[in-house]
């Protein structure tokens, strides 16, 4: 099926040969009028739109390729499609539109200029279904905020799974791990009568000379010893405990969160609250603090507690990440209408095949991590209305940034307009 012709065109195209000057000109100045329409069309949409002919080069391009694409300076009529797409292969665009048949390409790929973008090809012959060619139509359409709030949908459905399973896996196993805390208790108060019972020998010095003496003698040393490996077992069974409660606490807030609690306070405040707690545990561990804060540094909508929250994750991550002397330092600043703080550790960094997962739950570059705090980290932020930036390189350190608006959205509603 032949595309439609436009029946002006067609009327004009008919009789182009009786027309006299006036008649030409009236046809120029309706052209004209039509071009300037759609030109202004066509600046209007927010998709890109590029003509180019049978070689690829550029024939006409709209605004919003200006603005996708980076075109500044000299205009980029003539130039050819591959020096503003070099991630489009011009070639395999050409041989479809030679081979003719209806072909409308569809593809998705990514720029890296001005911006990383994701974008959405549609390119279409300009001679329909006839083989050769004369060049093709190309429409760009962002797809980054679509590919973005994909991620965000798979996210929020990962959350809904971990919650369908939360209340049945915090109960089953919360419940045995009373039940062994309780128990354990019990037993270390039974270590305790022991070792009191056999406290009253002398295990370092020489044995009894009495025979029945030496017995018991021998005796009690072994049950001291026993004592001693048992209370050696306790405590490591006693650790473990501790780690897998503090596993589901962790699991129970990344799936059951609660809202913030906006109020207009200091970004420093925070800082420092959170460093005065954790800087014996840093300064036990060799490791030192170095504070960078901003002053004076505006108020922004805060839940301090939750904010508080996420300073110490961070901290006790870069903690982690760090050997004996190893620094961290804390930085606020504001830009524009945020505010910001960033964490730095000299630790080992991260690397760059693990740096997209990191924010996964379960995923976790140590030993003995839940994987959640990071899961926590990012949804407590993007709660706030704000977004967190990781920069790290192997063997030289993690920088974790966080912004923060420094006024809560606000909801816009459309005005009721009165009619008679």
């Amino acid at each position: 099926m032949a595309p439609a012709k436009s029946s002006f065109l067609d009327k004009v195209l008919g009789r182009i040969g009786r027309l006299d000057a006036h008649g030409l000109q009236t046809v120029v100045q309706r052209l004209a009028r039509e071009r300037t329409f759609l030109e202004t069309l066509f600046n209007t949409i927010e998709d890109g739109v590029l003509v180019v002919d049978e070689t690829g080069r550029i024939l006409y391009y709209n605004q919003a390729v200006t603005q996708l694409l980076g075109v500044q300076g000299q205009p980029a009529e003539g130039q050819h499609l591959s020096r503003l797409l070099p991630e489009l292969s011009w070639g395999k665009l050409a041989g479809l539109d030679s081979a003719g048949g209806q072909k409308v390409v569809r593809h998705e790929f990514e720029i890296s200029f001005p911006r990383r973008r994701l974008l959405r090809l549609y390119a279409a012959p300009l001679d329909g279904e006839a083989s050769g060619s004369s060049g093709m139509a190309l429409i760009l359409h962002d797809a980054t905020e679509a590919r973005q709030q994909t991620f965000e949908a798979i996210e929020r459905e990962r959350v809904q799974a971990l919650t369908l399973l939360a209340a049945s896996v915090a109960h089953e196993i919360g419940n045995p791990l009373n039940a062994l805390t309780i128990h354990l208790q019990l037993m270390e108060r039974e270590m305790k009568k022991l070792r009191r019972a056999t406290g009253g020998w002398d295990r370092g010095g020489a044995a009894p000379v009495h025979p029945r003496d030496a017995e018991l003698w021998s005796a009690r040393n072994e049950t001291g010893e026993s004592v001693g490996k048992l209370e050696s077992f306790l405590s490591v069974a006693k650790d473990e405990i501790t780690r897998l409660d503090y596993i589901i606490t962790q699991f129970l807030q990344a799936i059951r969160p609660t809202a913030p609690q906006l109020k207009m306070a200091s970004l420093n405040e925070v800082v420092l609250e959170t460093l005065e707690l954790l800087r014996p545990e840093f300064e036990n561990r060799g490791q030192t603090i170095q504070e960078k804060l901003a002053h004076p540094l505006p108020n922004a909508p805060l839940d301090s507690a939750q904010m508080k929250q996420v300073l110490v994750n961070l901290a006790k991550n870069a903690m982690q990440a760090m050997s004996k002397g190893g620094t961290l330092t804390v930085q606020t600043g504001a830009a524009l209408d945020e505010v910001w703080v960033s964490i730095s550790d000299t630790g080992r960094g991260i690397p760059t095949d693990q740096l997209n997962r990191i924010f996964e739950p379960f995923f976790t570059t140590k030993k003995k991590g839940s994987g959640l705090g990071l899961m926590i980290v990012q949804r407590i932020v993007r709660e706030h209305g704000g977004r967190i930036e990781l920069d790290s390189r192997v063997g030289r350190g993690t920088t974790f940034r966080i912004w923060l608006p420094m006024r809560e959205r606000q909801t816009h509603l459309l005005e009721a307009r009165l009619h008679d």
